[in-house]
């Protein structure tokens, strides 16, 4: 009784905000169905490291079980990159590479990062901790830990939750920024789709190719690209099955599982409740603004060049974010919603993996370009 009456004496208002923060989470997840493998864990997370004397993470002596996954996964990075591998296996890149220049859309997409590494540093944030909050513009949750990790950020947990949280919200986020900058008519842009077949030889050798360039262009790159690269080899290789199959369903939902709950050890009230991460989480916003405002601008940029016929659906720009597939069904439906015979699901499929591309080589260029 008295060790009970004990824990009571230690809530206070900031505990009471973050369960609430937790039961969002938690709503988000189970009633809106936005990436509820990962917003469920970080939802009810956030509920066990903000209770007292809990056990789940370290107070004073007694290691928590959370500060050892977070040490173990995190810290070195290990978690981001093993998931890479399952999101590689994921990866279809057959309509990316029926229309390669859709790759293009997904460079143009990472306008967030850049622009808002600049805002970061305005605000105060020193270059490590500014890289690290852009990175939550790649809208790629992996490449998000490994960056702040890598710069030993101390604002990791708000970026990491920033990074994943803003990832479900894509459908909420999109559209209307869509509608602000585009018109009708171009929205209603139809675009025809080569069903012409990618060979297999082709398949397997366009993860070994983008491994090579990136690491001859982007060394720091290489441990990203090359997760999802050798993921997607296990995918199209055509005689490692089973290992892809283990990578995409079994190896995804356990490193999913540990990296939504071992987030969460970094969501403590004292730690997570402050002006900068309220300032990281408006960052986290408007970083995944800008990238929509950039793709689908260059997309409106490229239209000015083509005969009436071949225009492209500026829509499809706004998929080069990454967020996979979450963005390139919002297109799809948008598309849809706008003329019910305009059917644009390939191409933004294409950029979308593109943008998955693009957001890691970005991550890479941050790495190389800022000294740790």
């Amino acid at each position: 009784m008295q060790a009970i009456f004990g824990n009571l004496l230690q809530l206070d208002l900031k505990l009471v905000i973050m369960w609430i923060i937790g039961g969002v989470l938690i709503f988000l997840a189970i009633k809106k169905d936005m990436e509820p493998s990962l917003l469920l864990p970080m939802g009810f997370g956030a509920i066990l490291v903000n209770l007292p004397n809990s056990g789940a993470i370290t107070q004073g002596d007694e290691i928590g079980v959370l500060n050892v996954l977070y040490d173990a996964g995190i810290a070195n990075e290990l978690f981001p990159l093993l998931l890479f591998i399952g999101i590689g296996a994921m990866i279809d890149f057959g309509p990316l590479l029926q229309s390669p220049y859709l790759l293009i859309f997904g460079a143009a997409a990472q306008l967030g990062v850049f622009a808002v590494m600049s805002l970061a540093c305005l605000f105060g944030f020193n270059i490590q901790d500014a890289a690290s909050i852009g990175v939550i513009g790649a809208a790629d949750g992996p490449t998000a830990i490994f960056v702040s990790q890598y710069f030993n950020s101390q604002y990791t947990g708000a970026i990491m939750v920033a990074a994943y949280s803003y990832m479900a919200l894509v459908p909420i986020i999109q559209p209307p920024v869509i509608r602000a900058i585009t018109t009708k008519k171009e929205r209603t842009t139809h675009m025809k789709y080569s069903a012409s077949t990618v060979s297999k030889q082709t398949k397997i050798l366009f993860p070994i190719m983008v491994t090579l360039i990136a690491g001859l262009v982007v060394p720091r790159s290489v441990a990203l690209v090359g997760f999802l690269m050798f993921g997607n080899l296990l995918r199209e290789c055509g005689v490692l099955d089973s290992l892809s199959q283990t990578a995409q369903n079994v190896l995804a939902n356990l490193i999913t599982i540990f990296l939504g709950i071992t987030i969460a050890s970094q969501m403590q009230a004292d730690q997570f409740l402050n002006p900068q991460t309220l300032l990281i989480m408006a960052l986290g916003l408007l970083a995944f603004i800008f990238d929509t405002f950039g793709g689908v601008v260059f997309a409106k940029i490229i239209n000015i060049f083509l005969p009436e016929g071949k225009k492209i659906n500026p829509m499809i720009g706004a998929c080069g974010i990454s967020a996979f597939p979450m963005s390139s069904r919002v297109i799809s439906k948008m598309a849809l919603k706008e003329d019910k015979e305009n059917y644009l699901l390939m191409q933004a499929a294409g950029v979308n993996v593109g943008g998955q591309i693009a957001s890691v080589i970005a991550g890479g260029m941050i790495l190389n370009l800022i000294a740790r």
